[in-house]
């Protein structure tokens, strides 16, 4: 591989005597690696039905290495959410970020969504992951991620981190920042981000990490965890950002994360501390490079401790500023109720909250909600619902009342209340676990039905084979790939038009 002099020159500096190892790893094959769906299915049950060689990544508990002939994307188990496709060492950060069910969890630069979706698996549905890109068009990717992933408590936007630091100060118990960087331990795994490296180089790329970094710590609530990392082995973008950090935010402190063998350490520099960083080596491990530093704020925090802030602002420097702070709890009582079309339960209630010109519209919608959600053997918080317009959100817990935020999703789209019917949404479909729903039909995964579904065809089932009139619930291998409408032996397919195989 012809890599980039002022690289090599560096690369010389920096390992000494590893250096012609490291240069010899540019000559084996990149390693390929996809990462197991556990809210969907366990490592154990999918090892016995993977229908492609697979094999252990050892400091990943659910990832695994295949061969990249093998295009497991093109398998009907990954349409419905099984696993991501993942390079193994970028399976690292959101691994060491020891997140629990009901936090509140932050990806600030989360496009595609590999790590995202592994958090939000962590999550199990309670509290709430919110997923950020500054590019609308990669946040659009990273919703279908999450969205494929059955990730039920959601909050992707579209901000810069600056304008999101105002909303939640001190809101969040873990965040993961992957850095953008100059992209060092890509190259082998796609030679073009050399182009980018060379146009761009580190300096670059440092700069924009210290724009970052400040507002993410903001962020932080005291006592929480963040995860700093790249994909790069410049010192600048690495152990130099994790400093600046430090030097600037004097309440937060590098701490140890899970370790592996093959784990490198910081280069410590003047700071025996940066020592607790990890490099990852592709001369020493299955994998491309990576750097990671795990940071704890300590409590209580030197500014309004504990407070969690909403605001709404219109300017990202400031100078037409109108926000609203306090804690979570009065900015939610301040705002929310004036945005909410309708909580169904206040709904179920007294009506009060339906708009008196759409009234029998919108009852009639949320009453085949209740009816369709009859065959669902899954608990709702009708406290989290909310119907907007006719589309029916369950919101992630505390989300309700954000306004004036660049946002594709608030919490899981259930499906639109319309006129005399309830049409389910994809998102629902995927966030459906095994045997949640009552009226399924599952083909098995070699079934060649499966590929005309995807690429949104009309089933016929055979005579033998019989169907609940309504909705279904297409499953292969009894794991939900989206929804049809049943009459008679036909099924009119409902899978959504963006996902389809071409």
């Amino acid at each position: 591989m012809n890599l980039p002099e002022n690289f090599v020159r560096r690369m010389k500096e920096l390992l000494g005597n590893e250096y012609e190892d490291f240069l010899a790893s540019y000559d084996e094959p990149r390693h390929y690696g996809l990462r197991v769906n556990t809210s969907k299915i366990s490592c154990e049950e999918f090892e016995k039905i993977c229908p492609f060689e697979i094999k252990k990544i050892p400091w990943i508990p659910n990832g695994y290495y295949y061969n990249g002939e093998d295009q497991p994307a093109k398998h009907p188990y990954y349409h419905a959410g099984l696993y991501y496709l993942q390079e193994p060492s970028a399976m690292t950060p959101a691994s060491r970020l020891p997140v629990e069910p009901g936090e509140a969890v932050l990806d600030l630069c989360a496009a595609p969504g590999g790590k995202a979706t592994e958090l939000g698996v962590k999550l199990a549905g309670s509290g709430v992951l919110v997923a950020n890109d500054i590019s609308n068009s990669r946040a659009k990717a990273l919703l279908k991620n999450i969205e494929l992933f059955g990730i039920s408590n959601p909050f992707v936007v579209s901000e810069n981190p600056s304008k999101l630091a105002g909303y939640f100060e001190g809101y969040f118990d873990k965040i993961l920042l992957d850095a953008p960087c100059s992209g060092e331990g890509m190259f082998r795994k796609d030679p073009a981000v050399m182009k980018s490296y060379e146009q761009n180089g580190v300096d670059f790329y440092a700069k924009l990490q210290r724009e970052i970094i400040i507002p993410a710590v903001r962020m932080l609530k005291p006592g929480g965890m963040m995860l700093y990392s790249t994909c790069t082995f410049s010192p600048e973008e690495d152990e130099q950002a994790v400093l600046y950090l430090l030097d600037n935010c004097p309440d937060m402190e590098l701490v140890d994360m899970e370790d592996y063998e093959g784990f490198g350490r910081g280069i410590p520099g003047a700071d025996i501390n940066i020592k607790k960083c990890v490099r990852i080596w592709p001369h020493k491990m299955g994998g491309e490079g990576h750097f990671l530093a795990l940071l704890r704020k300590k409590a209580p925090y030197e500014k309004e401790a504990g407070i969690k802030t909403v605001g709404v602002s219109y300017a990202d420097n400031n100078s037409d500023s109108r926000m609203m702070t306090g804690t979570f709890e009065e900015g939610y009582n301040n705002i929310g109720n004036n945005i909410k079309k309708n909580t169904l339960k206040k709904y179920q209630k007294n009506n009060k909250n339906i708009n008196k010109k759409n009234a029998s519209s919108e009852a009639s919608g949320i009453d085949n909600f209740f009816e369709f959600a009859k065959a669902l053997d899954r608990d709702i918080d009708n406290d989290r619902l909310e119907l907007q317009g006719e589309r029916l959100f369950l919101m992630p817990e505390g989300m309700q009342g954000l306004k004036g935020l660049r946002f594709l999703r608030n919490g899981l789209f259930l499906g639109s209340c319309l006129k005399g019917r309830f049409e389910p949404s994809q998102a629902l479909a995927m966030a459906i676990g095994r045997g949640e729903y009552k009226n399924t039909v599952s083909f098995p995964a070699d079934d060649e039905r499966v590929t005309r579904y995807l690429k949104g065809e009309t089933i016929t089932l055979n005579e033998n084979e019989t169907v609940s009139k309504g909705w279904n619930l297409i499953c292969v291998d009894g794991f939900p790939l989206g929804w049809c409408k049943a009459n008679g032996r036909t099924l009119k397919n409902k899978y959504h038009s963006g996902w389809r195989l071409m």
